[in-house]
C-alpha cells in the first residue's frame, strides 16, 4: 500500500512539473525578454541529443510552440549558431564561443586545470571540478585519465546534483532556504537500485557530508561507478565549487577512497582555494 501511494505521489509530482515554456511564460517582469529566453531554451534542447533535431522534437522537449521554435532556429541559423539540412537542425561550432566566454574569464576555471592534471596523474583516475547551476552539477574543468562512465563527461557536461558526489558537496553547503527550494522542485529519480530517493534520507546524508568535509557516491549514479568529492572554498571561506575523482567500483574500494584518495583531493582543494578571490 505504501509503495502504491509513493508511486502515485511521484506521478502527481511529475505531472505538475511545468514545461520550459510555462516557466518562461510565468515570468511577468516587463523587463524580461521572452524571445531571448525561448532562443536560449532552443539551444539547450540540443544538449542531450547527438542527432539533428526537428522543429517538432524541440517543441515537444521545451513546450514552446512550433512557430516560435521555427523563428528561433531561423534567427540562430542567420547568426551562425545553427545549421539546417532539410528539416533537421544541428548546432554549429560557433555555439562554443558562448561557453568559452565564461570559461576564459572565471578565475576558478582558468587556474584549476594544472591542479586537476596533477591530481589525475597522482591517482591515475579522472578528476573534475564543478559548480552548482540551476539545480544541476555543471562541469567547469576536467582532467580525464580514463573513462569510468557509460556517458562521456567533458567541460560543460551536466549531471543531477542529488546523486553525485560533486552535487552532494555543493548541496550540503546551501543555506537552508535554498536547499528546501531545491528539494521542492527536484524529483529524486532512481538512477540505479542504490540511488537515495527519500528526501529525509538525503537530508541526513547532506548533513553528514557537511560535517565530514567530503561525499562518497557508491553506485548511485551508475552501476560500477564510485566517486569522492570535497569542497573548494573561496578566500572568504564560502564553498564555490567541488572537486572529485571517479573510479570503477571493481578496482577501488570505499575504504581506499577515504584512505588514499581523500588526502590528495583535500590538498588539491586547499591549493585551489588559495588562488580564488
Amino acid at each position: 500500500m505504501t509503495n502504491r501511494k509513493t508511486d502515485i505521489d511521484e506521478m502527481e509530482h511529475s505531472a505538475a512539473e511545468p514545461t520550459i515554456a510555462e516557466q518562461i511564460d510565468s515570468l511577468a517582469d516587463p523587463n524580461f525578454m521572452t524571445s531571448l529566453a525561448r532562443g536560449l531554451a532552443v539551444v539547450r534542447a540540443f544538449s542531450d541529443s547527438r542527432t539533428p533535431q526537428t522543429i517538432a522534437q524541440i517543441s515537444q522537449k521545451t513546450g514552446i510552440p512550433r512557430a516560435a521554435v521555427r523563428r528561433c532556429l531561423y534567427t540562430l541559423q542567420q547568426l551562425g549558431y545553427v545549421q539546417a539540412e532539410l528539416n533537421n537542425f544541428s548546432l554549429r561550432p560557433k555555439v562554443l564561443t558562448l561557453g568559452y566566454s565564461y570559461l576564459s574569464s572565471t578565475p576558478l576555471t582558468v587556474s584549476s586545470q594544472p591542479y586537476l592534471n596533477s591530481i589525475s596523474r597522482d591517482l591515475g583516475e579522472s578528476c573534475s571540478l564543478a559548480v552548482l547551476d540551476d539545480g544541476e552539477v555543471l562541469y567547469v574543468a576536467r582532467s580525464a585519465a580514463s573513462r569510468v562512465m557509460s556517458v562521456a563527461l567533458n567541460t560543460g557536461s551536466r549531471l543531477p546534483a542529488y546523486c553525485t558526489s560533486l552535487g552532494r558537496v555543493l548541496l550540503s553547503h546551501l543555506p537552508a532556504e535554498e536547499l528546501n527550494a531545491y528539494l521542492a522542485h527536484t524529483r529524486l529519480q532512481p538512477m540505479t537500485e542504490h540511488t537515495v530517493t527519500s528526501q529525509k534520507r538525503l537530508r541526513e546524508i547532506l548533513l553528514g557530508v557537511r560535517q565530514d568535509g567530503y561525499a562518497i557516491i557508491d553506485e548511485e549514479l551508475e552501476l560500477g561507478l564510485r566517486s569522492i568529492a570535497v569542497p573548494v572554498r573561496g578566500a572568504a571561506g564560502r564553498v564555490v565549487a567541488s572537486l572529485n575523482v571517479g573510479v570503477q567500483a571493481a578496482r577501488v574500494s570505499v575504504d581506499r577512497l577515504k584512505e588514499d584518495f581523500l588526502p590528495v583531493l583535500q590538498r588539491g582543494a586547499l591549493e585551489l582555494s588559495v588562488l580564488l578571490p
